[in-house]
């Protein structure tokens, strides 16, 4: 089969790309063509695939999106394809990869009346009703149940067309280094002390995956505790605003905000706490990956995976709605309870690492299954 796979935007970073990136490798290795349509890609393009870049301009986002899906299209029309998979929401799809929340729902219980008027609201909510109503034909996969219910209370949904994925985490994240060399190479590589207390965010769009909580949290700390810890936040997003942020906060010398990086995982390992306290998220693979690398996790209920957190008793999840003084405590209750004096400690890392091993064999049980 001949596969067109269409996303806005590709970076190495991001969860959603990264799953796009696998399901089109396994298929290539199954014998298919995959095909991918796209705005940008960055980094090199797989040569085993065929990557369309289709730059578009307009004044708006949602602009240069309608007009790269019309650009898509018409290639696609005039090409012959088996398939058509989408990870962002547009009409003419076969299948659509579910990795963000239900737009409508939020449309109407966070933002206001004239927020809805606006055209990129109506073009958006056109889009995603164009997938999940009950006369359209495409296909969902979802790697969460968390927005299932929004999407049928709002467009009817029906089950048969809804699929759920479980989880994916790649064998190398628990391909576990010794904990002290991680350390080290995390301290290191950010210029602070051997004894520093690190807390480590990942994730594309720190607007979204609330990296001001973060610092906020951290800038509430008492001064004593505050002096040898420090805040990571490693993604691809523009750092100037946080960075503001940190200064204005006198905390610039224990904020550091990297841009993407390749060792993740090492420093997944290295950090003593990870956290998420995202504002919205769908799933939160991040999440998952920390339990993975050994870290304790303190994040944010509204992230799907945060029931993992709460499942394995890995960390702290902090209950909507969400209230800055509460986190601002949960972040502090954490620091001090993983303080290396501290003895004994929770077993929050074991917790984590034992739970996902299991969540590891029930997925490799499922992929068998389809294989």
């Amino acid at each position: 089969m001949k596969f067109a796979f269409i996303i806005f935007k590709y970076f190495p970073f991001g969860g959603m790309q990264r799953d796009m990136l696998r399901t089109a490798n396994e298929l290539i290795k199954r014998g298919h063509q995959v095909e991918v349509f796209t705005l940008s890609w960055q980094g090199e393009a797989p040569s085993q695939m065929g990557v369309h870049v289709l730059p578009q301009k307009g004044w708006f986002n949602y602009q240069r999106y309608k007009k790269f899906i019309k650009a898509t299209f018409n290639i696609i029309q005039n090409s012959h394809f088996d398939y058509i998979f989408g990870y962002n929401r547009m009409a003419g799809l076969d299948a659509h990869f579910a990795a963000d929340p239900c737009f409508i729902e939020r449309a109407y219980t966070q933002r206001g009346f004239w927020y809805r008027l606006a055209p990129r609201t109506k073009w958006f909510a056109a889009c995603e009703k164009a997938i999940f109503s009950a006369n359209s034909s495409t296909h969902v996969l979802a790697v969460s149940l968390t927005e299932k219910p929004h999407f049928q209370r709002w467009y009817g949904l029906p089950d048969e067309r809804f699929h759920y994925i479980p989880p994916y985490l790649s064998p190398e994240r628990f391909a576990l280094q010794d904990k002290k060399k991680m350390r080290q190479h995390l301290r290191e590589t950010f210029g602070f002390g051997k004894n520093d207390f690190v807390y480590l965010l990942t994730g594309s769009g720190f607007s979204m995956k609330g990296l001001d909580r973060a610092i906020l949290a951290l800038a509430a700390m008492p001064k004593k505790l505050r002096e040898n810890t420090r805040l990571v936040a490693v993604g691809q997003d523009n750092p100037k605003q946080f960075a503001a942020m940190a200064e204005k906060l006198v905390l610039q010398d224990h904020v550091v905000i990297s841009k993407g990086r390749n060792d993740i995982p090492q420093l997944m390992q290295g950090a003593d706490v990870c956290v998420h306290p995202a504002y919205r998220e769908n799933t939160g693979l991040v999440i998952l990956e920390g339990m993975a690398s050994g870290a304790p996790m303190l994040v944010t209920e509204t992230c799907g995976y945060a029931m993992h957190v709460k499942n394995a008793d890995a960390g702290i999840v902090s209950a909507e709605p969400f209230n800055q003084e509460v986190f601002n405590q949960q972040w502090l209750e954490m620091r001090q309870a993983l303080d290396l004096a501290n003895k004994p400690k929770p077993k929050w890392s074991k917790n984590g690492l034992a739970y996902t091993k299991k969540l590891w064999r029930t997925m490799m049980v499922v992929l068998r299954q389809i294989s």
